[in-house]
């Protein structure tokens, strides 16, 4: 509930009785009246904002469900002197559907939005994900929750704009999933990156469906600096991709950013370790790019068993790096185990590629290695269901 008489009920220096040497001191220790860690110390220049502070944290507190410690290092990003306004927006906010927990994320994200003007600024935001993009009131508000900064940006001049943009490429059922999903692709420098950044690839004759891709799967990609983005793009092409390819943007993607650089470092030293060539390194990334996105725990497990209970060569599979994406647990160990057991009783060829093996759907491999020898081998189902090794293996 809110409470209008939160300040009312603080006389304006309540707290100060609590302080040390407040006529030579301007340090504050704020009193576990108000359940505040006595080790929190903050520094005013007068008593009267000192009081001011201390009513705001326990506004913070009391109205807008902040634990204390966030409430201290949230009330030095907003300032007023009076609940008329706060309680106002967070009237409208509960009014319109938020939670509880909700609307202290709100705050503790974005502490100034208890001074905004709930029909002027922020009933427009909430209207236009309603109305425009026709993402259920629940999904607007969980997504607004997590990410304040929607309720920023001005509908007219952005939102709109934006979201009119991103509908003729990637169609309104995908802008919808972006704003499910929080999608910062909202909240970039849209006209200084994004554009520039489409325009640039429009330029080099990228498909219309391509650009889709990046702006659905990897906004953070052309997000991007322009100048940075450029610089990429061209490194890219100076590796061989085609750019009337989906390989293309996928490699963008792969080089873009400095968390996927680091993992890119990762992963070409853990290929290392397992015997690939720079030259095998990049025929993988050529063929699909992603494979140098994976964890080091997933390179090696999955190289690991086909190299030590399989017999291949590590560096077969740098010709065919799709294979790495592939389940240990939920395709690779069952359908070897299956097909090693065949072979081991003659009726398959012991060289079966890995393509045929783990490439076909999941009925087509049953038909092909599991019904067809069900009288020869009644437990090759238990063995795929289990999901075991064969112990010859």
């Amino acid at each position: 509930m809110l409470l209008r008489s939160t300040f009312s009920r603080i006389p304006k220096f309540q707290f100060l009785n609590h302080f040390c040497s407040l006529a030579n001191v301007n340090t504050i220790l704020l009193d576990s009246e108000a359940a505040i860690s006595p080790s929190k110390l903050i520094s005013f220049s007068s008593e009267d904002k000192a009081a001011e502070k201390v009513n705001v944290i326990s506004y913070m507190i009391n109205s807008c469900g902040l634990s204390p410690e966030i409430a201290i290092s949230t009330s030095e990003k907003v300032h007023f002197d009076s609940p008329e306004r706060p309680d106002a927006v967070l009237n409208f906010l509960a009014e319109n559907g938020f939670s509880k927990s909700q609307i202290a994320e709100l705050v503790r994200k974005r502490p100034s939005i208890l001074l905004s003007n709930p029909e002027k600024t922020l009933l427009p935001k909430i209207e236009f994900f309603l109305q425009w993009t026709g993402v259920a009131k629940a999904d607007v508000l969980r997504t607004i929750a997590r990410d304040p900064t929607f309720l920023t940006r001005s509908v007219e001049n952005q939102l709109i704009p934006i979201y009119n943009y991103l509908k003729d490429i990637i169609g309104a059922e995908k802008v919808a999933t972006l704003v499910r999903r929080g999608s910062w692709i909202f909240n970039q420098t849209f006209a200084k990156r994004v554009i520039p950044n489409v325009e640039f690839l429009r330029a080099l004759g990228i498909p219309n469906s391509f650009i889709a891709l990046v702006l659905f799967n990897f906004p953070e990609a052309i997000g991007q600096k322009h100048d940075q983005f450029r610089e990429i793009v061209e490194e890219v092409k100076e590796m061989g991709f085609d750019p009337l390819k989906s390989t293309f943007v996928l490699a963008l993607h792969a080089r873009s950013g400095e968390g996927n650089k680091v993992l890119w470092a990762h992963c070409y030293e853990t290929y290392t370790k397992w015997g690939w060539s720079k030259d095998d390194i990049y025929m993988a990334f050529k063929k699909h790019p992603h494979c140098m996105l994976l964890s080091e725990k997933k390179i090696s497990g999955v190289l690991s068993f086909l190299a030590t209970k399989m017999g291949c060569e590590s560096r077969m599979i740098a010709r065919h790096p799709h294979l790495l994406f592939y389940s240990l647990e939920k395709r690779i160990i069952p359908r070897c185990s299956v097909v090693h057991l065949l072979s081991l009783k003659g009726l398959v060829r012991k060289d079966k590629s890995l393509n045929t093996i783990l490439c076909p759907a999941e009925k087509k491999f049953l038909d092909m290695f599991v019904t067809k020898y069900a009288e020869e081998a009644p437990q090759l189902y238990d063995i795929y269901k289990e999901k075991a090794v064969v112990s010859e293996v």
